[in-house]
């Protein structure tokens, strides 16, 4: 026999050489470090200062039509009623006039706020008319009038910024 040669190892072989599996699933980024939010239940609006802690409340957007102050004198009527409270038509005098107010706006979309509380209930009314310029004056005092004398408001008042006007009450159920 004749001495073998080591032939083998300076053949390349003909076919590739064989390729890792692919990952069974795609790597993900790193979760970033970021604070867990505040566990205080907090509901705000729009405006910088308002904000609902520790009790129930509701609100609504709602566009500005001749139909939108009875559809928000049911929903808040109705939301009440699921509360437990018995409304009366004191209540739904009070919705009226705020809701009435604000769509003297002449805003597109108004919303309605609700809260309750220790046995009072908080309305408020928000037109999301922008401000009324320089020289015009405020509206709200003849819908405040109208308001405080429902005898079931505890308070009632209204502010305008920027973003529109609103229109709160609080009344005793």
């Amino acid at each position: 026999m004749e001495p073998r040669t080591d032939t083998a190892a300076e053949h390349t072989p003909s076919y590739p050489p064989k390729t890792p599996p692919p990952p069974k699933r795609p790597l993900s980024p790193p979760r970033p470090t970021t604070q867990a939010p505040p566990t205080t239940p907090l509901a705000t609006t729009a405006r910088r200062g308002v904000a609902m802690r520790n009790r129930r409340g509701v609100n609504w957007p709602m566009e500005a039509a001749p139909w939108t102050i009875a559809k928000a004198r049911r929903r808040v009527l109705v939301q009440l009623q699921e509360w437990g409270h018995r409304p009366d038509e004191a209540v739904a005098a009070v919705i009226t006039k705020l809701v009435g107010g604000v769509l003297e706006d002449g805003s597109r979309r108004i919303s309605v706020h609700l809260s309750d509380q220790d046995g009072q209930a908080c309305i408020l009314a928000l037109s999301h008319q922008p401000a009324l310029t320089a020289g015009q004056p405020p509206a709200g005092d003849d819908v405040l009038a109208a308001v405080g004398a429902i005898p079931i408001v505890s308070s009632c008042g209204t502010d305008t910024a920027p973003d529109g006007r609103r229109l709160w009450a609080v009344i005793d159920l």
